[in-house]
Formats: C-alpha cells, structure tokens, sequence
C-alpha cells in the first residue's frame, strides 16, 4: 500500500509523530508520550487562531485546552500533553482539509518539541497555541480504480463515494477520502467479496495550487460463499443451537448483512455478556469462508424491580424473577407480578396482577419464537373490578429488524363487578394475530422514525354466545430538528373498533376506554368511556385517541415537553361523534439518563366529569409514547 504525499505543514517546531489514513509518520519512542505521574503542574492557555473558519474543531482536538481547568502531571506530563497536541492539531487540520498550515506550541515561550521531559516551568506555566490553518485544498483529481460493478439486488446498493464528496472540486478532507475507501471496499463485500481491500491509496497535495491528487485501487479478491460456522466460549448454551441461530448457511454467498442481522439475532436472545462474528483469515480454494462465532454467557439468573407513581393512578410496584437459559437452547422464564393503583390502605382497592411467560427461541426458524403465557389478575378500576385469568400459546416471527408478526390462540375466563349491570362471568377462546413496524432510533426516546401496529382478535364467548372481534391500530411518528435534533415533534394516534356484539353482553376489558398516562392525560384512568343513564360510565365499541407533543432538549441533561391529547370513545362499532371528544393539555419535564428519560408531566383536563381531577401529575422512564 502506497502513499505518496507532498503535504507540507510547516511548524515553528521539529516534525512530531503524526498519523494520517491509518500510517504514522515520525513516530518516535513511545515512552515520551506515555503517561506521566509527578506533582501537580498548573498552566494557563492562549489559543490563537488565524481565522475563525476552523477554530472550535482546532480547540475540540486539543486536549491542552480541554483540560486547561486541570493541572497536568507534573512538568513532564504537561510537556508529553503538549507533543500530543501537535500530533491531534495537524490530523485536525487535515480533517478539515488543510494541507499547509503551521502550528505552534511554546511553554514559557519555547516550543514544547524542544524540551527536555526533565524541563523545569514555572507555577502556573504559560502555554500559548498558534496556529494557521493555511487555505483550504480541493480535490483536482478523485479517482477509484477497479470499483465493484452496479449491484443487481437493491439490499447490496452502497452510497456512492461522489455523493460523499469524494470528487473534483470539493473540499479535500481526509475523512472524505477515508470514507471513500470504506465505500469501495464494502461495495465489493456486498457483492460476496469477503476480503475486498485497498492495494494503493496514493494522495499528493500541490501547494502551488491548493489543491489534492486522490486515487484509491481496490483489489476485491475472491468471491466467497459461507464456509462451516464454529462456536467458541459456550458454556450452558448448546453451540449447534448458536450456530443455527447465526443462520449462516454453508455454500450461501458472503453478505455482511447476513453477519449483522445474525450478530442482532444472537444478541436477542439475551444470554451473551460479549458476542462476536469473525470471519476466516483465508478463502480457501473450494471459495469457503469459514465464520466463527465467539461469546461470553451472562449469568443464568436475573431480578428485577420497578415502579411508576402518578397523582390519578397511583402507586404502582413491580418484580420479576428471570432465567435466561433453561434448557441449553436460550429458553426463557419470566415470573412476574405487579401490584397498582395504591392511593390508599385499603388492599382491596389494589390492582394485582401475577403469572409466568415462557419462550422457546429458533423454532421453525431461526427468526420464529414460541411464546405462552399464564396471568392472573383483579383489577380495581373506576367503572368495574376484574377478576380473571389469561392464558396465551402461539408464535412471534421477525421479518425485518422493522417488521415483525404475532399470532397466538388465547383463552378467558373473568368475573366483573360494576354498577350498570352487576355481576358477569364471561369465558371466551379466540386468536391474537398482530403486525409491527418499528424504525424508531430509541424506543425510550425516539428523535427519529416510524412506529405502527395493527392487531386483530375474533373471539367466541360461551356465557351470552357471540361471536366479536376486535380491531386497533396505532401509528406514532418522530421528526427531530435544530443542532443534534435538539427539538423533536412527535404525533400519536390510534384507533379501535369492537363488531359482533352488544356493550352488554361483552366483557368490559374487551370494550374501549380512554384516560390516563398512555392515554389522555388528565383525566383518571380509563374514566373516559359511554355514559349510560345514571351518569356512570361503561366502555365503548370504538376508540380514537391522538396525542402531540413538541419536545426540546434544554441542556445535556434536561429536557422539556408541551403536550396536547385527546380521546373519543363512542357506543356504536364505528365513531358517530354524538359524544364530546375530551382533551388534556400539559406540560413536562425530562431528566435524561443512559436508560431514558425520567419523565414527570403535569396535566389540566380541558373538559373534567365526575371522578377526574382538577390537576394530574405522572412520573415514569421513557416518553410518554
């Protein structure tokens, strides 16, 4: 691999080590830039900056600036920090596409490249950078040799390295051509080419004309297809499970999407405290490109608790007991239970909920999983108390890393109580099936993205006969705007519809309501539904719900919300609107953390009835929706 560059950059200092597309150039001793350990060296910094075009991105690369607050280590740390500088500085200014500046670096007025790490400098020292970054270079010539054809299926479609400036005329920044050579070698990869790589990379700057000389030729080597898939560092795990689960199937051609989808895959499963997919140093002869997959377990067991309080709903308190890997092959156990609506002592006014979920990974496919599931619970709620078991079996499938599907058999049986029509049992059997689409970049804070999901449940219930079905669909968009989408618009809505049966004669949680913090904020939980003569409520045959809300980052930490929602339930199949449809309005305040946002919104309801307060307040992690 060649370089070949006329890249001037003048100092009023000796040349430093520097490293520029990936080669050092005089690089001295390591020992002179390790760290140094020694009393406490204060200095001071004067950073100067011919022209201000480049001067934040100069001072961002510098660590003598970024730690100016802070003594260094002793005088020989503060000169090692200082040649540092000038390796940091050049490749800045090489970044930003300048090839001709100086740079200078003095402490106590003589440059930092000729002192002695024994130097002795006064308390504080006085550091002063200058620098010039010189005119900016363009690119009189970019040019890649032997480049990978147009590819024939989309999914193998690469940018292409003009779009990303690597051309005539356009600044000549060493990332660009960096970038370009990630693009040419991977556009080969796509194409079954494992071990595509730049041969030549030759870059010669003319300083009489500012501008740059690029060419990069790519040798692509063989096609590769998948050679056998070994698995290293199991310990419960079954590694022909591992293997099956990567898919990477032997004699198919090389895609690195394959190896990222089957990294993503692994990953899902949750037993691996580190995962890697490494490829074969060779293709052999027969074009087989053996893959190994390398992991670490995590501990089989895991607990966890959680919680969540709001002004309306109350205290709610949550555990579950988790093991990962039951039988060798990532099976999973989840045992959970859940205790809400604490607003008082009363323990027959909690909402409880306990029960098991068992998943079986890799069936049918390496994308299928079986899922059931037990629960019991007694809900507490303003228009009925539940009492009932849920039981679930059926199959998850992962189309895309976007779409995914679900179908499952479910069995009911729950006693209600309620004020309209007393006590009820119902007992139904039926099938769950659902679709999801998820381009969100962050569930718990999305900036970015689509989320959609439709489900349909048809159900026979035995108590009154009836054959129903419920429909619901929901989608939320993301539109992040300002510097690092500081500012985020998001929207919600979703719609229900129940057919096949009266309102009387079906279970209340089968019936649609609205209210509350995923709902309508502002108003109590689930308090927004039909109104029957004696003015209680009872749940609708229709729901449509929507929410905005405009989201600003206020510092690194801190972020702030303005909300609108609002609901509709209404009594026939489809919305009529002969009902008010309610809105709350509000406001919120967001810590941010690595985990996602904690989240404390106050809300007003715009038109409050009986049972709704006058002011809501709810704390959780992640954004309201």
């Amino acid at each position: 691999m060649l370089l070949v560059a006329a890249l001037s950059i003048t100092a009023a200092a000796p040349a430093r080590a520097f490293e520029l597309f990936g080669i050092k150039f005089f690089e001295r001793d390591q020992e002179e830039e390790a760290d140094v350990i020694g009393e406490p060296q204060p200095y001071s910094v004067e950073f100067v900056v011919t022209g201000d075009e480049v001067e934040s991105e100069l001072k961002a690369a510098s660590n003598l600036w970024a730690d100016r607050d802070e003594p260094a280590s002793g005088e020989a740390g503060l000169i090692a920090k200082a040649r540092d500088d000038y390796r940091r500085l050049l490749a800045a200014l090489y970044e930003q596409g300048r090839y001709g500046g100086s740079i200078s670096i003095t402490i106590d007025g003589r440059q930092a490249a000729d002192l002695p790490p024994d130097t002795v400098l006064p308390d504080p020292a006085a550091v002063t950078i200058l620098v010039n970054p010189g005119p900016l270079f363009l690119f009189d010539e970019a040019r890649i040799e032997n480049r990978a054809p147009p590819a024939t299926n989309r999914r193998d479609e690469v940018d292409q390295p003009e779009d990303e400036g690597f051309r005539a005329g356009e600044p000549a920044n060493s990332g660009v051509i960096l970038k370009a050579e990630r693009l040419a070698v991977e556009a080969w990869r796509q194409q079954g080419h494992a071990k595509a790589a730049v041969a030549e990379r030759r870059v010669v700057a003319a300083h009489d004309s500012d501008t740059v000389d690029a060419l990069l030729r790519v040798e692509p080597g063989r096609r590769a297809v998948y050679g056998p898939t070994s698995v290293e560092g199991t310990e419960r795990m079954d590694p022909g499970f591992v293997a099956y689960m990567a898919n990477l199937t032997t004699g198919e051609e090389f895609d690195p999407d394959d190896v990222e989808r089957a990294r993503a895959r692994l990953a899902r499963l949750d037993v691996f405290r580190s995962l890697r997919i490494v490829e074969g140093d060779e293709i052999g002869e027969d074009g087989l490109l053996p893959m190994s997959v390398i992991v670490q377990e995590r501990a089989l067991r895991r607990i966890g608790i959680g919680g969540t309080y709001s002004t309306v709903d109350g205290l709610g308190l949550e555990t579950y007991w988790l093991h990962r890997n039951l039988f060798g092959r990532a099976e999973r156990l989840r045992l959970e239970a859940k205790v809400g609506g604490i607003n008082g002592v009363d323990p027959n006014e909690f909402t409880y909920r306990v029960g098991g979920t068992f998943t079986r990974p890799g069936i049918f496919t390496p994308d299928t999983n079986f899922v059931t599931s037990v629960f019991g619970d007694r809900e507490v709620l303003e228009p009925y108390t539940r009492t009932g078991v849920t039981v679930q079996a059926g199959f998850t499938h992962l189309f895309t890393e976007e779409l995914s599907a679900r179908l499952f058999a479910t069995g009911r049986y729950a006693k209600f109580d309620d004020d309209v029509y007393g006590e009820r049992e119902f007992t139904s059997v039926g099938v769950l099936g659902g679709l999801v689409y998820d381009s969100r970049d962050n569930e718990a804070d999305a900036t970015e993205g689509y989320y959609a999901e439709v489900t349909a449940e048809p159900f026979y219930e035995f108590n009154y006969g009836n054959a129903a079905a419920v429909f619901t669909a929901e989608g939320r968009a993301y539109y992040g705007f300002g510097d690092e989408n500081r500012f985020v618009a998001a929207g919600r809505i979703k719609v229900g519809s129940l057919v096949g049966s009266p309102i009387s004669e079906t279970a209340p949680d089968r019936l649609f309501f609205a209210g509350g913090g995923g709902s309508v904020r502002g108003y109590a939980y689930r308090n927004i539904g039909v109104e029957v003569p004696g003015g209680q409520i009872v749940g609708g045959r229709s729901l449509i719900e929507g929410s905005a809300e405009l989201r600003a980052r206020v510092t690194e930490s801190i972020g702030v919300v303005g909300f609108v929602d609002a609901g509709y339930v209404g009594a026939e199949s489809f919305p009529e609107f002969d009902e008010d449809v309610r809105v709350g309005v509000g406001a919120g305040v967001r810590y941010l953390t690595g985990l996602g946002p904690i989240r404390l919104d106050v809300a007003v309801p715009l038109d409050p009835r009986a049972g709704d307060p006058d002011v809501a307040f709810y704390v959780g992690i992640g954004q309201a929706f």
